[in-house]
C-alpha cells in the first residue's frame, strides 16, 4: 500500500499570530490562505517536506456546529487541551533557544529520553502543544 501523510490540522484562534509563529519562528512556508464562510484556513509546511502540510484552522471549523459545541471547542483550545504535532530537528538545543526567544511558553526544556531522542516542548500562540525531537545515534 502506498499510503503517505498529506496534511494535518491544528486549531488556532488568531491566524496572524499563528502565521508569525509557524513561519517566522519555526521557518515554515505559507502554501495557501483561504477564507470561506467567515472562517480562514492557512496551510503551512516545511520547505524540506513539500508533500506534507499543516492546516491552521479555526477551532470548530464546521459551520454546522451547535453554539454549545463551538464554545466547548474554543474552551478546550484556550486551556491548551488540544494536541498539536511533533517535529524532528537536527539540533534540538538550537531550536529550543530560537523558540524560547520568541516568548513561546516552554513545557519541557531539551531532555535526553530513554527511547533515543532529545526533545523539548512548547505551546504555540493558541495553546497547542508542539514537540521537537532530535534523533540520537
Amino acid at each position: 500500500m502506498d499510503l503517505k501523510l498529506n496534511n494535518c490540522f491544528i486549531a488556532v484562534d488568531d491566524h496572524d499570530k499563528a502565521v508569525t509563529f509557524y513561519c517566522d519562528v519555526l521557518g515554515l512556508e505559507i502554501r495557501n490562505d483561504v477564507k470561506y464562510e467567515g472562517m480562514r484556513w492557512v496551510t503551512v509546511g516545511s520547505p524540506l517536506q513539500p508533500d506534507v502540510s499543516i492546516v491552521l484552522e479555526p477551532p470548530a471549523a464546521n459551520p454546522d456546529l451547535s453554539p454549545a459545541d463551538r464554545e466547548a471547542m474554543e474552551q478546550l483550545l484556550a486551556k491548551g487541551m488540544l494536541r498539536g504535532v511533533n517535529f524532528t530537528t537536527e539540533d534540538c538545543d538550537a531550536l529550543f533557544a530560537r523558540v524560547q526567544e520568541s516568548g513561546a511558553e516552554v513545557l519541557q526544556e531539551p531532555t535526553d529520553m530513554p527511547y533515543g531522542v532529545r526533545d523539548c516542548a512548547f505551546r504555540d500562540p493558541a495553546g497547542n502543544m508542539l514537540r521537537f525531537m532530535e534523533r540520537k545515534g
